[in-house]
């Protein structure tokens, strides 16, 4: 397949990955300046290293990690936009190297743009949340603070993790995941879709 069909093939992929799933679902401009710099910059190293036929995977795998590194200790980041942020890299990885046979160069894409239109889909799973909450009372009971958390958030909790229980300040801090009733699920799902369609590009 000729080099400039590759790059298309990721720029493309790229294009729907940020401005088809991306900005549409979380709305972070910042991130789209970050992902297209990020897709664009990895493509252009790779296309100008990939002439010399010794660096192949090795150099792939190296750029991959150490450019993980330098992002992922930056700034902190939801696990939704890491997930964004290293298809962003991969994307860019498969563009600027070679890769045999050439109906992968589209396949590679494709499943990539797939796994994460599917993964970061609002109705997946729609019904759990994750919380950090903090309690003005100090309750080391897990069963007692089960139950005051789902009388507070009005839901099932599944699994709680006891981040701090203060007896002198006499409060809790707990990472509390929840799954909404069906009917309130809904509702969440229809006012988030409703914000966000009223929401300024």
């Amino acid at each position: 397949m000729p080099r400039i069909a590759i790059i298309a093939i990721d720029l493309v992929a790229t294009g729907i990955l940020v401005f088809g799933l991306y900005f549409p679902r979380h709305r972070r401009r910042d991130m789209v300046v970050a992902y297209l710099g990020l897709n664009v910059g990895v493509l252009t190293v790779a296309l100008a290293l990939s002439a010399n036929t010794s660096i192949g995977t090795g150099f792939g795998l190296g750029l991959f990690g150490a450019l993980s590194i330098i992002r992922l200790r930056s700034s902190e980041l939801g696990h939704e936009e890491v997930a964004y942020y290293f298809a962003a890299l991969a994307l860019g990885l498969l563009g600027g190297i070679e890769v045999d046979p050439p109906w992968v160069a589209v396949a590679l894409p494709a499943a990539i743009i797939a796994v994460m239109f599917v993964g970061d889909n609002r109705r997946l799973f729609r019904d759990h949340r994750l919380q950090v909450v903090t309690l003005d009372r100090a309750i080391a009971d897990e069963r007692q603070l089960t139950a005051h958390l789902e009388h507070l958030l009005g839901a099932h909790v599944e699994r709680l993790v006891l981040r701090r229980l203060d007896m002198v300040n006499d409060s809790t801090v707990v990472e509390v995941r929840y799954r909404l009733d069906a009917q309130r699920a809904s509702m969440t799902t229809v006012d988030s879709l409703a914000v966000l369609e009223g929401s300024p590009a």
